[in-house]
């Protein structure tokens, strides 16, 4: 796989395009981008692309969070039909789902289904500039669709973006929220590419670099400096790199139903899963399926501890459930509808009564897993402990 060029330090975000675009010889960009573009400063280089630059700018923001194949067939369909020749992806992972797919569909037979054909690397230039610090989607060969209702991933090398720009500036205005929530998110992708059974010397090379550089731009980042946005979205970077190599495990296997059953972010849900299933694996590292055995799964904990300045593994997992309540994310609430708000949450009224857990909804939990992601966790997990580990959420942030 290709490098990707990483535009970073001073220089503006806009020199920055500039010189990719006019390096690749662009006459017409499709923008994926949400609506919320309209706030950043990156809007109105946009709008005056084609005047300054003579670079026509096709918009494309008909797509939703967990985005569906419709969109990406339709993103597809314009973009032949204006005749772009550069796709750039501003926003989230969801931004980015959508231009990967837009760039692999582009130039498939639009009479044959997408998913049924063979990907490509067909040239189109392919920039990210992401406005999160969490994802790490721009650093990855896969996409996220949703066909029917039914979760797809679409992969491919060239999947990945050529070049990522990085503008502090994007993340200014991001809620509190989804500040703390994305930090968690790339910090779990970091500690379970750690510990994947895919990891190797270079994957968990990078995966502890990402943890140290998360764990270093924390509170500047929270402070929403420039210098702690700038760090956390290289960080985030890097543990998208991470997981491009070895994909998580079963702490993001767990979370994605948490997700839309309680309407909390993603990487809160992740979060609340590694908080179980780290001393969970540290207790039961004798059963694991590591391909180092137990004695290399036990170095890896006692990595993870160094880099977290634990004396013990348990002592860093407990920092890890620590730093969750230090956010005000132990819960299975968001922290901003505890008191009767209007966003998403297991009760629609907002009521802080406590979540109940039925066994009903822990089967369904138990059901939803993805058992490909369970295959790259370092300790085989059976029905009964996933079912376990549920309950161990529930017991300690369900009320």
């Amino acid at each position: 796989m290709k490098d990707q060029k990483l535009y970073t330090g001073p220089q503006a975000p806009e020199a920055s395009l500039d010189e990719f675009l006019n390096g690749m010889g662009t006459t017409h960009v499709f923008l994926v981008c949400g609506r919320s573009i309209r706030f950043l400063r990156l809007n109105d280089y946009f709008r005056s692309l084609e005047e300054r630059l003579g670079i026509k700018v096709t918009f494309f923001s008909d797509y939703t969070p967990n985005p569906a194949y419709e969109s990406a067939v339709k993103g597809a369909e314009i973009f032949r039909k204006e005749g772009c020749d550069c796709i750039v992806a501003v926003g989230g992972g969801s931004a980015m789902d959508v231009a990967k797919c837009v760039k692999l569909f582009a130039t498939l037979d639009p009479d044959v289904s997408y998913l049924e054909q063979s990907y490509e690397d067909n040239g189109i230039p392919f920039l990210a500039v992401p406005t999160t610090a969490g994802t790490g989607s721009e650093a990855t060969h896969f996409a996220v669709i949703y066909d029917g209702g039914k979760k797809l991933s679409i992969a491919h090398e060239s999947a990945v973006p050529q070049a990522v720009v990085f503008d502090p500036t994007t993340l200014v205005s991001l809620p509190d929220y989804q500040r703390k929530a994305t930090m968690m998110d790339a910090l779990c992708h970091a500690i379970e590419s750690c510990w994947s059974v895919k990891a190797d010397e270079r994957s968990r090379k990078i995966a502890k670099e990402a943890i140290w550089q998360v764990l270093s731009a924390k509170d500047g980042y929270l402070a929403n400096t420039p210098e702690g946005n700038q760090s956390m979205l290289l960080a985030a970077n890097m543990a998208g790199k991470a997981i491009n190599l070895t994909q998580t495990t079963a702490g993001h296997a767990m979370c994605y139903k948490l997700t839309g059953t309680f309407g909390i972010s993603h990487g809160h849900a992740a979060a609340l899963c590694v908080s179980v299933l780290w001393p969970f694996m540290i207790a039961h590292a004798d059963e694991c399926v590591y391909p180092e055995g137990e004695s290399g799964l036990r170095q890896v904990f006692s990595e993870l501890a160094d880099l977290w300045g634990a004396l013990t593994p348990q002592e860093a997992a407990a920092q890890f459930s620590a730093l969750v309540a230090e956010l005000g994310l132990d819960t299975l609430r968001r922290p901003d509808a505890k008191e009767g708000g209007s966003a998403a949450s297991a009760d629609p009224s907002g009521s802080p009564e406590p979540v109940q857990a039925t066994e009903e909804l822990i089967q369904t939990l138990a059901d939803s897993v993805n058992l490909q992601r369970l295959r790259n966790n370092p300790v085989a997990l059976t029905r009964d402990e996933i079912v376990e580990l549920y309950e161990e959420i529930f017991r300690r942030y369900g009320a």
